[in-house]
């Protein structure tokens, strides 16, 4: 299979029941962003903790997913989207993570070990997707709700993991100075 296929170089793609679409529509957005930060979770891994690369590589599956889900317009029945089980998986893990942690009484300051200022990054970037998401959903309402609810307890999971990390590490929380 050839990487390169020319049909792109008009500005248009294929969503993927061959929709010729704009590479600068808000779906090619949304799940362009959602790239972004799978690509930004790969870079923290190895995160030198098993229990945080096993959670990383399942999100960056649950990610192919989104992308997947945002790609098709007219999803069949056996076609990849994320459900609520998804979410709740996320929400587990943000739970099982916080119990490791001191509570959060202000804000901080996105930093510390280079694999918690990663995951601090992709953070940053998921709440990008979401947002372009939102714009995508505010345009087609046939959008599955949950995957915005994903991209949005994600950030949350990548903020609770990158403290836990910079915890881990023995980095000191920073908060802002007003």
């Amino acid at each position: 299979m050839k990487i390169y296929t020319k049909r792109g170089d008009e500005g248009q793609t294929d969503l993927r029941d061959m929709t010729r679409v704009s590479k600068g529509s808000p779906r090619i957005e949304a799940y362009g962003n959602v790239d972004e930060v799978n690509s930004l979770i790969g870079l923290a891994q190895p995160s030198g903790y098993d229990d945080i690369d096993e959670m990383l590589r399942s999100i960056q599956n649950h990610l192919h997913i989104v992308q997947a889900d945002f790609a098709n317009p007219d999803p069949d029945e056996d076609d990849p989207v994320i459900e609520e089980r998804h979410v709740t998986q996320l929400e587990d893990w943000i739970d099982e993570a916080n119990d490791d942690l001191e509570s959060l009484e202000s804000f901080i300051l996105p930093g510390g070990s280079e694999i918690g200022s990663r995951l601090h990054q992709a953070r940053s970037v998921c709440r990008r997707a979401e947002r372009r998401a939102v714009v995508f959903l505010s345009e087609d309402d046939d959008v599955n709700k949950e995957a915005i609810a994903y991209l949005n307890r994600l950030s949350d999971l990548l903020f609770t993991i990158a403290r836990l990390v910079n915890q881990r590490e023995g980095v000191s929380e920073r908060s802002p100075e007003y």
